[in-house]
């Protein structure tokens, strides 16, 4: 098979399966006299497996530790189920992280007006200084160091600033 046949075999792009040999994760395959590269059935399945690795969220590197698992027949199974179990840990602490943005996320967007004032929470968290990592609140957000805030010539905040009816006078 020529690269656009392996690709359409495999499910995985040409261009990934150049990138796949510059790197070492296949072996460089046959070549014809004219230079083209020439797959076969294993290679295909090495791809395939590749491929599968990669859904399952598997990094480059643990694509081929478990490719050199694949290929070692006197392997142990406790290995792979060691590898995989490993890989379980790794995404539940991502599923974890994301789950902590979330929250945090709905919590600044909750306390959003949403209206055409400019005050927003959101872009006041992202401006940030210095994430304070020793308080956490019950939901797991940390809690910040706050930029300082303009301050007006009455010397408030622009979201704290009194609000004076037109007949008093301003202090």
């Amino acid at each position: 098979m020529n690269i656009g046949q392996a690709a359409e075999a495999s499910g995985v792009t040409a261009k990934m399966i150049r990138y796949y040999e510059s790197i070492g994760l296949i072996e460089a395959p046959a070549r014809t006299e004219a230079g083209y590269r020439v797959y076969g059935s294993h290679d295909i399945y090495a791809l395939r497996f590749i491929k599968r690795a990669r859904t399952l969220g598997f990094s480059i590197e643990e694509t081929a530790g478990l490719l050199a698992l694949w290929r070692d027949k006197s392997r142990a199974s406790a290995d792979v189920k060691a590898f995989a179990l490993q890989h379980v840990h790794n995404l539940e602490a991502k599923i974890g992280e994301l789950q902590a943005m979330t929250r945090t996320l709905r919590h600044l967007a909750s306390h959003c007006h949403g209206d055409a004032r400019p005050n927003c929470p959101i872009l006041d968290d992202l401006a940030t200084l210095e994430p304070d990592k020793a308080q956490k609140d019950n939901k797991g957000e940390a809690g910040r160091v706050r930029k300082p805030q303009a301050v007006g010539q009455d010397g408030h905040e622009p979201s704290k600033r009194r609000r004076t009816s037109p007949r008093q006078p301003t202090a």
